[in-house]
């Protein structure tokens, strides 16, 4: 599988990027070829403006040109990959708006869906696993990113995979949060 990996954190030095980074040792050592899309890296643009807003009444519509880029970069792969720290129980803002922009009427739903196999999402909590399901967090961001995001979009293959505790300083605990990334991306068609 080819694997658009989507990065959202403002800091490369950030554990979200080092996630980032063994989770495609995984896929490659698996024999899977993925990019890295780094959304601040590339200075992508989260707000929707006019231009990106669904048109529900045109059959076809061109978007901006950074929107159509992003959308030539996803149709050159078959799976996705998000990695993300998780803020206010939901998904970064300039997660956020890719989704609001790129995913758009036309391309990621309405006539036409993604034709994406797989799609991983994987949130780095600064909270313990009970936290998370203290309130039904971890449910609630399940939900919403599997059924009111992936499969709105034609993809039933998601999973949402959380890794805890990320605010703790222990480098034990980060070397185990690195291993379940590489974990996932070793194992990135069996679980998804």
């Amino acid at each position: 599988m080819k694997v658009l990996t989507v990065v959202s954190h403002p800091r490369k030095d950030s554990l979200t990027f080092k996630v980032a980074d063994r989770f495609v040792q995984g896929l490659a050592e698996a024999g899977h070829n993925y990019e890295i899309l780094d959304l601040h890296g590339i200075g992508f643009d989260p707000v929707l403006k006019g231009a990106d807003e669904p048109n529900w009444s045109a059959s076809e519509q061109t978007f901006s040109p950074e929107v159509e880029l992003e959308i030539k970069r996803m149709k050159e792969h078959d799976a996705l990959a998000f990695i993300f720290p998780v803020w206010w129980w939901h998904l970064p803002a300039m997660l956020k708006g890719y989704i609001d922009r790129v995913w758009n009427n036309g391309f990621a739903y309405g006539l036409n869906h993604l034709h994406h196999q797989h799609v991983l999402w994987m949130g780095l909590a600064g909270v313990s696993k009970e936290q998370m399901k203290k309130r039904s967090y971890d449910e609630m961001i399940t939900h919403l990113l599997n059924v009111g995001i992936a499969d709105y979009c034609g993809v039933s293959n998601s999973k949402v995979e959380f890794l805890y505790e990320t605010l703790d300083s222990n480098p034990s605990h980060y070397e185990l949060l690195l291993d379940q990334a590489y974990r996932l991306g070793l194992n990135y068609n069996k679980q998804v």
